[in-house]
């Protein structure tokens, strides 16, 4: 028996939640500056690469980072695993806030970002054959399925507590909600199959200036892969968190199992991809110790470390899981970034490193999902499956 979502409760502005707060206010500050001054002197972008950090980690990584939700949601409606339920919604408000700060990334790395809203209203104008149209039509859309997801946690505590108004229209919407939940997740399971793997399909426009290691016809399969093992890594990640930072008894079977799903994922994920290249001619790169060659054994190694990890120690810990969500976790965020910076190769003469204001405009973004989660899960019922810790 699962105890029921509920506010995890407590004080909200303590000191580490200052610093978060301090570094969001640090990175909101550069945004603003970056609108002032453009992108070419605030970032260090250029013709040979025109996407940056805020690309490639903000958006390809971190939308794969939260795909927490859709990993759980796969789990719980299609192969019917109800006894996962209680990891759904903190699984969707990491989802949710992960892809509103990737979209917030676009947003800042766009040389017209006012422009945005003409992505979804311009249907004459599309592209039918872009990979990039595809991408931001889901992504757009998944962030509002992924809050109309989240809404009853938000409504099922003002309808008791809220504002009177708020407290009337709760009421009012709520059952509406729950009863429109189940087409909203079943979209909420479409839209990250669709963009996640057009992550891929974009880098293969690429051609020969992606490195062999890297370019592949089967892109949009292993981007998909990959974000699957992530997502489920993801899931028992902020399970461990929470329960170490609000001091709540995790459901160590359930994440148990989750990790084994990220871990075997993650072989079968290094076995497709190796099958992949050696039937290519390409796996011979592979043995060339230069950037690429010894990037491509780092990936693979963190892809197969934590299932040596799970057989080496039969019985794991919430230390051991921990670990082994985390490199799982690092395993794709590494094969993601290296396919779009590290191994795109635009021609000699083009160089490119992130400037001191990009970086610390990630961190911002970091710190404002952070900071987000810890508010909206210690002021609403987010957290179930978990017994407060005695």
């Amino acid at each position: 028996m699962h105890t029921q979502a509920q506010p995890i409760g407590g004080p909200l502005f303590t000191r580490g939640y200052m610093v978060l707060l301090a570094l969001a206010g640090i990175g909101v500050a550069l945004m603003i500056w970056r609108f002032a001054v453009g992108l070419g002197v605030s970032t260090g972008l250029n013709d040979g690469y025109p996407l940056g950090i805020w690309i490639a980690l903000d958006v390809v990584t971190g939308t794969a980072l939260a795909c927490g939700g859709y990993a759980v949601a796969l789990v719980v409606y299609i192969f019917n695993k109800g006894n996962y339920h209680p990891l759904i919604r903190p699984a969707i408000l990491t989802s949710a806030l992960g892809y509103t700060i990737a979209g917030a990334s676009v947003a800042v790395d766009l040389g017209r970002p006012w422009n945005m809203w003409k992505i979804p209203t311009y249907v004459w104008n599309w592209n039918l054959n872009s990979s990039l149209l595809e991408v931001a039509l889901c992504i757009m859309a998944y962030v509002f399925v992924l809050w109309i997801e989240l809404s009853p946690a938000f409504m099922e505590k003002w309808s008791v507590d809220g504002p009177p108004l708020l407290q009337k229209w709760s009421k009012r919407i709520l059952p509406i909600v729950n009863k429109a939940l189940i087409w909203i997740i079943a979209l909420g399971m479409l839209l990250p199959t669709m963009h996640q793997s057009s992550l891929g399909s974009l880098m293969m426009l690429a051609g020969p200036k992606l490195h062999p290691l890297w370019l592949t016809g089967w892109l949009p399969l292993l981007f998909l892969m990959a974000c699957l093992a992530m997502g489920y890594a993801i899931v028992v990640f902020e399970s461990v968190f929470s329960s170490v930072a609000f001091g709540r008894n995790p459901e160590i079977p359930m994440l148990i199992n989750l990790q084994k799903i990220a871990a075997w994922g993650g072989l079968v994920f290094i076995a497709v991809r190796v099958a992949d290249l050696a039937y290519s001619g390409n796996l011979r790169y592979a043995a060339r110790l230069d950037l690429y060659g010894t990037m491509f054994w780092i990936e693979t190694v963190l892809w197969i470390l934590p299932l040596v990890m799970m057989l080496a120690f039969p019985r794991p810990t919430l230390g051991s899981l921990f670990r082994g969500a985390i490199v799982v976790a690092l395993a794709g965020a590494l094969y993601r970034f290296d396919t779009y910076l590290v191994a795109f190769q635009p021609g000699p003469g083009w160089h490119y490193f992130p400037s001191v204001p990009e970086m610390f405009i990630t961190i911002g973004f970091v710190a404002i999902e952070l900071a987000i989660y810890v508010a909206v899960v210690k002021r609403f019922p987010i957290i179930a499956g978990m017994a407060p810790a005695r």
